[in-house]
């Protein structure tokens, strides 16, 4: 009897990181569900992407930072497929704009934490039983460069609390998962910015980037190979694991290298 197809959902995936891990796991064959907040157009080209690929995709709005659309998200996807494999937490609120955390509005400062920590608890904490259900899964949190040594990080005080508490949920979970064919880990890309989210490594090796110690610019496929190699069924051994992508860039700025560039 053939096996089931894995279904895979992944948030945040309509643009960027998220659309080309979606693209790499359907090439595999999973089923993929598609999660946007304000992208429906994209979204949509991208459903039909993947279906030409031969497998199932929908796409399903909801904002991981509101309980309400995470429990009707998972209620949506349950109707659709009865089940998710493969949880890929890739959305997460980020304010780039500089601030000390005394200059966040606490809706700001509320907004951050529910989309890099507790929304994203929640979401597992729905897609689990499903998981124990079948005895298989993969769950894939995302954190920043550095991530596990639990540095400060100027400008960056909530956002890096909530991935910070994240690594700790991330390693806890696996460990109580350990004996139900589940795995959880942790991605950490590096400074992945722009276009070269939805580029390939050999678009990226044909310009040099003198900032990343490896030469070039980190790219939306680094991340989904990683993905996909810890979505492998063979890498059930792979469990409780925090994984920097970032060509050995470190990317947390210290104070005077911040006061150097505004200098």
């Amino acid at each position: 009897m053939r096996e089931a197809r894995k279904t895979a959902l992944i948030t945040g995936s309509a643009k960027g990181l998220g659309k080309i891990t979606a693209l790499v796991l359907a090439r595999q064959g999973c089923n993929i569900v598609i999660n946007y907040v304000n992208s429906k157009v994209e979204a949509l080209e991208l459903v039909q992407e993947i279906e030409r690929l031969g497998v199932r995709s929908i796409a399903v709005r909801g904002d991981i930072s509101k309980r309400d659309d995470i429990v009707r998200i998972v209620e949506e996807v349950r109707e659709q497929f009865g089940r998710v494999d493969i949880l890929v937490n890739n959305a997460g609120p980020f304010i780039r704009e500089r601030r000390h955390f005394v200059d966040y509005s606490l809706d700001e400062v509320d907004y951050i934490t529910r989309g890099n920590m507790l929304g994203v608890m929640e979401l597992d904490a729905l897609i689990l039983p499903m998981m124990q259900e079948n005895k298989w899964g993969r769950i894939i949190h995302f954190g920043f460069g550095k991530a596990s040594e639990a540095r400060g990080w100027m400008h960056r005080a909530a956002y890096a609390a909530a991935k910070v508490g994240l690594v700790s949920f991330t390693k806890s979970l696996a460990e109580e998962e350990s004996g139900s064919g589940i795995t959880v880990n942790m991605i950490c890309p590096g400074d992945i910015r722009g276009i070269f989210k939805e580029r390939s490594i050999d678009e990226a090796r044909r310009s040099f980037d003198p900032e990343t110690p490896v030469g070039r610019q980190g790219t939306g496929e680094d991340v989904a190979r990683m993905i996909a190699f810890l979505c492998h069924p063979d890498s059930d051994f792979i469990t409780g694991n925090i994984i920097d992508i970032s060509g050995g860039l470190d990317p947390i700025e210290t104070l005077p290298a911040l006061q150097q560039r505004k200098g």
